[in-house]
């Protein structure tokens, strides 16, 4: 079993505080509405499921309800805690409102309904209806996220690290005949009991034919005694996701079921290399995506090959064709290309892998060689 040290979350969130109005006055914005429960617990720590902070270029306040008083007092850094009997967005546009010098103020349209947004215009006077609340046209805490710092790396190692172990489990538990749900059930029980929060996102058993699901969710079906098996999972440690996938095979497979398995792995293998500061997520798209189209199977991979992860376990960037964005130092991707050849079967390898300075490190160690049962 691979060896878990679990960090201390030592956050500076005043830190993340300032870098926030930095932006917000290279922007022009006097004040802003964040209410994407993730953002908040990025910027102060809070994990509860009610809640808005409110910042302007001098202070910043948290609003959430009574049910959070004492939980909110314990966790928030770096803003003041105000308990409301009411709406938490609306009292912080309320609040906005009233700060001196805020005449206009920024919220994410991405996060933002229409009917919020009338609910929150509605609470304000008259003169400020249409004026104070502005739609960004950039997010400014998402790309704060983007970089995570040595706190955040080492947590989504470890998260990553309890995904490897696992894996080591679920292979010796899985045996033809068992439902899908049953080694799912295995899984997510023995998530818990190694430290997890939860699971990143629901977890993806589909066995046989069912492997050329790309999203194949676990059911009732069973396990083949012959066929591919995809395995693909995640869990939540202190707020951070993990997710890899692997697929392994029960009995003997056929010679050009092991030389698919071997095209989806140099084709992984080689998203892995291209990840690199400076490289484009475009650029590593293609390293993966012209392995599998000299092997035939470009039609066959229908998906992008990776994405983001943190807090949320699909963040920017987006490792997919054409896209622009480079990658940075401290940014952690997936590397998950696949091939899905209906009623036959599918094939993904997925790692997280963090940019580093000189290039990429695999946080998610587990073998990849294909593996009989």
């Amino acid at each position: 079993m691979l060896r878990l040290v679990i960090y201390p979350q030592l956050v500076d969130h005043i830190y993340r505080i300032g870098q926030l109005r930095r932006r917000l006055i290279k922007a022009g914005l006097q004040g802003l509405l964040v209410t994407h429960l993730p953002d908040l617990r990025y910027l102060t720590g809070f994990t509860g499921s009610s809640a808005a902070l409110a910042v302007t270029r001098r202070a910043a306040s948290v609003f959430t309800d009574g049910r959070y008083k004492a939980q909110a007092a314990e966790e928030v850094a770096g803003a003041k805690v105000r308990i409301v009997s009411g709406s938490p967005a609306v009292a912080a546009v309320e609040w906005l409102a009233a700060q001196p010098g805020v005449n206009f103020a920024g919220f994410d349209p991405v996060w933002t309904s229409v009917a919020e947004l009338t609910r929150w215009r509605s609470a304000l006077p008259s003169r400020l209806k249409k004026s104070l609340l502005m739609g960004l046209a950039a997010p400014l805490v998402e790309t704060l996220r983007l970089i995570k710092d040595d706190d955040e790396l080492a947590l989504m190692g470890e998260a990553a690290l309890v995904g490897c172990n696992l894996f080591e489990h679920i292979l010796e538990f899985i045996r033809p005949g068992m439902a899908e749900i049953e080694v799912a059930a295995e899984l997510e029980h023995r998530a818990r009991l190694m430290g997890a929060e939860g699971m990143s996102f629901e977890t993806i058993v589909a066995s046989g034919v069912r492997s050329a699901l790309p999203h194949g969710r676990a059911t009732n079906a069973t396990l083949p005694r012959k066929g591919f098996l995809t395995l693909d999972f995640g869990v939540i440690l202190k707020g951070y996701c993990s997710d890899m996938t692997r697929t392994v095979y029960l009995g003997k497979p056929r010679a050009s079921e092991r030389n698919a398995y071997q095209a989806v792995l140099e084709a992984q293998e080689a998203g892995v290399a291209a990840v690199a500061p400076g490289a484009s997520c475009g650029e590593v798209d293609e390293a993966a995506r012209s392995v599998l189209r000299r092997a035939g199977l470009a039609e066959a991979f229908s998906h992008s090959t990776g994405h983001g992860v943190g807090l949320e376990i699909h963040e920017s960037p987006r490792i997919g064709a054409g896209q622009k964005t480079r990658l940075a130092a401290g940014m952690v991707v997936t590397i998950e290309p696949g091939i899905y050849l209906a009623g036959q079967y599918g094939i993904r390898i997925e790692d997280m892998v963090a940019v580093t300075r000189t290039g990429g490190q695999v946080l998610t160690p587990a073998p990849k060689a294909l593996i009989e049962l």
